[in-house]
């Protein structure tokens, strides 16, 4: 199976994507939820390690599988490492027919105009092009939304749609990710201003070209329907955003044609401590409800 058969697995598979992205920041507090606390290591590089290895866990577990994972998104030193003896992407998409994606933001800005803005990625042609070398379906991008201002919104997904623009030129189809947070006091009304960008935006792509987009679970249920019914649209993917995973998929379940991309709800209930059989039961049930309140 090739390209045309994982755009139709985006498009159309029955699940929901894997974040499997944590970066070296968010690391620490990933490892400390899996119940490997700091003094477990000394050094980035065993960090690392660590945390591979609760990827790899995961990744090969037998509920993870293209019928209810469509997708994971990876960090790129994932994407070098190998899982089960094989290149990352190659296992993924060979072994468990889970499309790959590839984390490419190098952080955020200090906040402005109610936004924080990508950071510059050095390198990121060379990237693309490694990456797509190695089997990596897609890019995604994460940049966030404090508050309801209007030109700070529309400057950002200007910049991810820019971004994203070089992400297609590379062959591959971005995940542009504008995320609200979801302790905006005026969430809501941020949420307008960004469907609204994000509209804008899609209209002005040339060509037949599809992005994805990764989007805070909406005030108001459906609201996100124009966006995801928009002819340059391949899927419109949830984050949890500091949800429960309960909580999260209450509210994706009530918002029809989005899926999942759930990092921290996907791992909730996951232990470094746990036998197989125990871990496996566990993120089978996990896997299990994301997918449910996906496809509802």
């Amino acid at each position: 199976m090739g390209k045309a058969e994982q755009i139709a697995q985006m498009q159309h598979g029955a699940g929901f994507i894997a974040a499997l992205d944590q970066s070296g920041g968010s690391t620490p507090k990933a490892l400390k939820l899996y119940g490997v606390a700091e003094d477990a290591y000394t050094s980035d590089a065993e960090m690392f390690d660590l945390i591979h290895a609760m990827r790899a866990r995961i990744a090969t577990a037998p509920a993870f599988t293209g019928k209810k994972v469509i997708g994971a998104i990876l960090f790129e030193m994932t994407m070098e490492r190998e899982i089960a003896g094989r290149p990352a992407a190659e296992f993924l998409w060979a072994e468990r027919q889970v499309v790959p994606f590839l984390k490419i933001d190098k952080g955020l800005e200090a906040e402005s105009d109610g936004v924080q803005m990508l950071k510059p990625i050095p390198g990121l042609g060379d990237t693309l092009k490694r990456a797509s070398g190695k089997g990596i379906f897609g890019s995604k991008a994460r940049s966030v939304i404090a508050g309801a201002n209007a030109e700070g919104i529309a400057a950002n997904v200007a910049q991810q749609f820019e971004i994203g623009a070089e992400v297609l030129a590379h062959g591959m189809v971005p995940i542009i990710e504008p995320e609200v947070s979801i302790n905006a006091p005026d969430k809501a009304e941020a949420e307008v201003f960004l469907r609204d960008a994000l509209l804008t935006e899609l209209d002005h792509m040339s060509g037949d070209a599809q992005v994805m987009l990764k989007l805070t679970l909406p005030a108001e249920a459906g609201f996100y329907g124009p966006v995801i019914a928009h002819p340059r649209v391949m899927r419109v993917v949830a984050l949890s955003g500091g949800y429960s995973r309960n909580e999260a998929n209450g509210k994706l379940a009530a918002n029809h044609g989005m899926i999942a991309s759930f990092s921290r709800a996907l791992t909730e209930g996951l232990s470094a401590q746990q036998d197989e059989a125990a871990f496996n039961r566990a993120l089978e049930a996990a896997i299990d409800s994301i997918r449910a309140a996906s496809v509802t």
